[in-house]
C-alpha cells in the first residue's frame, strides 16, 4: 500500500489545519489507518487511529483533533483545530492490515508508511 501526506503548513497558535493521508489500493477501506508524529530529538508518538474497531485519540489531543475516513476516495483525514506550539512536529500516516484496537497505538504495528508531512504552529 503506497501512502501519501498532505496538509502540512505554518499556522499561528489557534489555528487549524487539515491533514490528508491518500493511498493507492482499491481494498484500502479494510486498512487500519494511523497518524504519527515525530518533532526534533523526540521519539515518534501516536496521536489517532481508526479502523472498524474504533477510533482512538493521544490524550493530548483529544478533544482538538479528528480523525476521519471517506473511503469512496481512499482518504484519512487528520483535522486539527486549537493547534498549540507543541503540535509542532512532522506527521506520518500510517497503514495496517494486521492489528486493531489498542494496537494501533504502537508504530511497530504498522506495514506500511507514508512519507510525512511538516506542521508548524508558531505562538
Amino acid at each position: 500500500v503506497q501512502l501519501q501526506a498532505s496538509g502540512g503548513g505554518l499556522v499561528q497558535a489557534g489555528g487549524s489545519l487539515r491533514l490528508s493521508c491518500a493511498a493507492f489500493r482499491r481494498t484500502f477501506n479494510s486498512y487500519g489507518v494511523g497518524w504519527f508524529r515525530q518533532a526534533p530529538g523526540k521519539e515518534r508518538e501516536f496521536v489517532a487511529a481508526v479502523r472498524w474497531s474504533g477510533i482512538l485519540y493521544a490524550d493530548p489531543v483529544k478533544g482538538r483533533f479528528t480523525i476521519s475516513r471517506n473511503d469512496g476516495v481512499n482518504t484519512v483525514y487528520l483535522q486539527m483545530n486549537s493547534l498549540k506550539p507543541e503540535d509542532t512536529a512532522v506527521y506520518y500516516c500510517a497503514a495496517t492490515n494486521l492489528f486493531a484496537d489498542d494496537n494501533l497505538k504502537l508504530a511497530r504495528n504498522y506495514e506500511y508508511w507514508g512519507q510525512g508531512t511538516q506542521v508548524t504552529v508558531s505562538s
